[in-house]
């Protein structure tokens, strides 16, 4: 392909491509392009906000680059400060281990093998002295990293910035060095961090990396960035038909933009169902089921998809319940006097809640029902006295019963 219209396909939907002219002259060498992408397994499962990224690092392997995936296990340990307003708890070495593992196996779900290259930043940052941590805390400045909008926030707030997030940046940066970076991606909120390690190369005597940033991608509430911990996501370990139905639920103000990031339908045809939908000529509905059978073919089968569709009409239709639904056994350590379990704590042990924060949520918003019977208080406890079915939402089903 021409430069010309690789630099097309790159470009499509990037929010900033910093500069534009040294990703030319990379690409006029004609060489295959390092292309950069960490991430932090700060937690189990990858959803479709990941794969805003995972869809354009596959878009530069069918360009002929390679993808150089870091696995942030040394990082991960510090925690990333991008984005948050408090200091992130630090991960033991076993939760890192655990989801890195995790990593390692969704993210083919999206890349070529053949084109990725993996390493774990612990390979080298494990091995630098202190010495070398002073030199390369001599690099940067405090009103550099003041600089960043959330250190100036929690600044200005009086709120605790602790020393080791300000060496985050410098070495999540000096991956860039290590790898040898043509090309970093990462979302908007990354923006910095890759502005780092583009001037760390410099400092290093290496060629500075051309940076790509992609927009964040909001959740099915519409309005916040997708997060587990929010339980806005759509996992792409979830069933194909937990996929398909959380698909059907997104606002249609985010229906288009969901097309941009997550498919490779051409752009024109895009705009003309975005004007479609516009002039009432076609149903936002159906736009989502095309959507939702795209996700669930892409990341499983088509048949796969065609049965997800068949359950969701079923279920929203005709108000059966799927077939094939889960068991999951409780525990008797889990369980209380009588087989009794507090519905908070039932929702977290079966899995269809993260925490009994967000089960607690889940009930607020009357989402949770046992037997058809909707749980309004949050401290009952539930008598797994033979078989119960919960349902979470509308999508989401589970059969449980004690040990």
């Amino acid at each position: 392909m021409d430069i010309k219209k690789q630099l097309e396909e790159i470009k499509r939907g990037t929010v900033e491509l910093i500069p534009e002219d040294e990703l030319i002259k990379k690409l006029k060498k004609g060489n295959p392009l390092r292309i950069k992408w960490g991430a932090d397994p700060s937690a189990p499962d990858i959803h479709l906000g990941h794969t805003v990224i995972l869809k354009k690092l596959r878009a530069l392997q069918d360009l002929g680059h390679k993808v150089v995936f870091i696995i942030g296990d040394f990082t991960a340990m510090i925690g990333d400060p991008s984005g948050k307003d408090q200091t992130r708890p630090q991960l033991s070495r076993a939760e890192v281990a655990k989801n890195s593992k995790t990593y390692k196996e969704q993210v083919f779900k999206i890349l070529d093998r053949k084109k990725t290259e993996i390493v774990y930043n612990s390979k080298w940052l494990k091995k630098l002295k202190l010495d070398d941590v002073i030199s390369l805390a001599g690099k940067y400045t405090v009103a550099r990293m003041l600089e960043r909008d959330d250190f100036m926030n929690r600044f200005e707030k009086e709120r605790p910035i602790s020393i080791h997030e300000f060496l985050y940046p410098l070495i999540q940066g000096y991956d860039s060095v290590e790898v040898k970076a043509d090309i970093e991606v990462g979302g908007t909120d990354q923006k910095f961090n890759l502005l780092v390690g583009r001037e760390l190369q410099r400092e290093f005597n290496e060629e500075p990396q051309v940076i790509l940033t992609m927009p964040l991608l909001e959740g099915t509430d519409g309005v916040q960035k997708m997060s587990k911990s929010l339980g806005n996501y759509i996992g792409i370990t979830d069933s194909p038909g937990e996929i398909f139905g959380k698909t059907m639920s997104i606002p249609d103000s985010v229906l288009i933009k969901y097309y941009e990031l997550l498919t490779a339908i051409p752009a024109d045809e895009i705009k003309s169902m975005a004007k479609a939908i516009d002039s009432g000529t076609l149903n936002p509905r159906d736009a989502k089921a095309r959507l939702a059978k795209y996700f669930v073919a892409e990341l499983y089968s088509e048949k796969e998809s065609l049965n997800a569709e068949r359950e969701f009409e079923s279920i929203f239709r005709e108000g059966k319940l799927p077939q094939d639904i889960p068991l999951k056994v409780i525990s008797k350590k889990d369980l209380g006097p009588g087989g009794k379990i507090p519905v908070l704590n039932l929702l977290v042990c079966s899995g269809l809640a993260s925490s009994q924060s967000e089960g607690r949520r889940l009930v607020s918003q009357g989402g949770v029902r046992i037997d058809g019977e909707k749980i309004e208080d949050e401290k009952l406890a539930v008598a797994l006295d033979g078989e119960k079915i919960i349902n979470v939402g509308k999508r989401r089903f589970l059969r449980v019963k004690g040990e």
